[in-house]
């Protein structure tokens, strides 16, 4: 990748470095603040998608980056999902690295066809010959009151699809520099944000050195039962694992797992293996899901460390329900203790 020299890079409207993050950035502003790095440092990032030039987004996740990197590298599309991934296909053949964003989770299906059939498949019908270096960005989960289609979990569609890389931020450390990672990738990358946490903040600095991308973290040391957890419901479990210490005294180990597909459940089996207990939590379904394979390869792994059946705590196996209904359906606080207290009760 070509560097950019600082003194060259393009400068936001209100003249600030963009170089320099200021000390705590919401996670929206983490990735804007991740795409505009590895747009400076290389030529060949360009993004996708409706009304992400102008308007910025409607999360304004690309709020500037037309008008300092011009209408050529950041590009307003039709409202048309599978073509704007069919688009970035044959940019990704001819070189460079399209990043798309599709606009709300429940959007992604038309392009579903270019994504699982094309898209992860390429690579390995070329004998990889053919890079795909195409990340899609989807905003996922629910939580902010909106309408039908606007507040999907499709992620474990994503994972069942061999040849697609799939990871979730959480925060915005993660968020800053796995989009990076991301991008770097030669490989599509499905890229899940939490959008009910883009304004949720934290300290961010530029000169850390990054997980790796495909790497699960532990976020909370415990000994009296293991979460696994990942995007929204991460911020919802550590506040969990704090009211079961304040509450209860029990002492619970919280780990993000960061990336969803390949599953790096190595910290995972290591705490099970400590706690006996494992509780994973997800706003997805159930049924057939991420959390399923999970509590299955625990099982599998750590048959002889269980003290207690894996407990999952998901969506329901319904349709997203209204705008209304969803505090119902999301899983809270009170529903994780609750499976906490159920693995203990074993």
């Amino acid at each position: 990748m070509t560097e950019v020299d600082a003194r060259s890079r393009p400068r936001p409207a209100d003249g600030s470095d963009p170089g320099q993050a200021p000390s705590k950035v919401t996670i929206g502003k983490a990735l804007n603040l991740g795409l505009r790095a590895a747009m400076e440092r290389d030529p060949k990032v360009i993004l996708m998608g409706e009304d992400i030039g102008r308007l910025g987004g409607v999360f304004r996740i690309t709020d500037g980056l037309q008008k300092d990197f011009g209408e050529q590298r950041v590009l307003d599309t039709p409202l048309a999902e599978s073509g704007i991934v069919g688009a970035a296909i044959g940019l990704a053949i001819r070189g460079y690295r399209p990043v798309c964003e599709i606009q709300f989770d429940g959007f992604i299906f038309p392009a579903f066809d270019q994504i699982v059939s094309q898209l992860a498949k390429l690579n390995y019908r070329s004998q990889g010959r053919i890079r795909m270096p195409v990340v899609i960005r989807v905003p996922f989960g629910g939580g902010i009151g909106a309408v039908e289609h606007h507040s999907e979990s499709p992620e474990s569609y994503f994972a069942h699809t061999a040849g697609l890389k799939v990871v979730a931020c959480s925060n915005p450390v993660d968020a800053y520099w796995m989009i990076q990672q991301a991008i770097e990738s030669d490989e599509p990358v499905l890229f899940f944000e939490p959008k009910r946490r883009y304004h949720e903040k934290a300290e961010l600095d530029l000169t850390a050195t990054p997980v790796p991308l495909h790497s699960s973290r532990v976020l909370r040391r415990g000994g009296t039962a293991t979460i696994a957890c990942y995007g929204p419901m991460v911020k919802t479990c550590l506040e969990a694992a704090e009211s079961a210490a304040e509450q209860e005294g029990h002492d619970l180990e919280v780990i993000d797992l960061r990336t969803l597909s390949p599953l790096d459940l190595e910290p995972v089996h290591e705490s099970v293996r400590r706690t006996g207990r494992l509780v994973v939590a997800s706003e997805a379904p159930g049924e057939s899901s991420i959390a399923s394979e999970i509590a299955a390869r625990v099982q599998q792994e750590c048959f002889y460390s269980l003290e207690a059946p894996v407990v999952r705590v998901t969506g329901f196996d319904t349709p997203y329900p209204p705008s209304k209904l969803e505090e119902e359906y999301l899983p809270d606080l009170d529903r994780v203790l609750h499976a906490v207290e159920q693995s203990l009760g074993w």
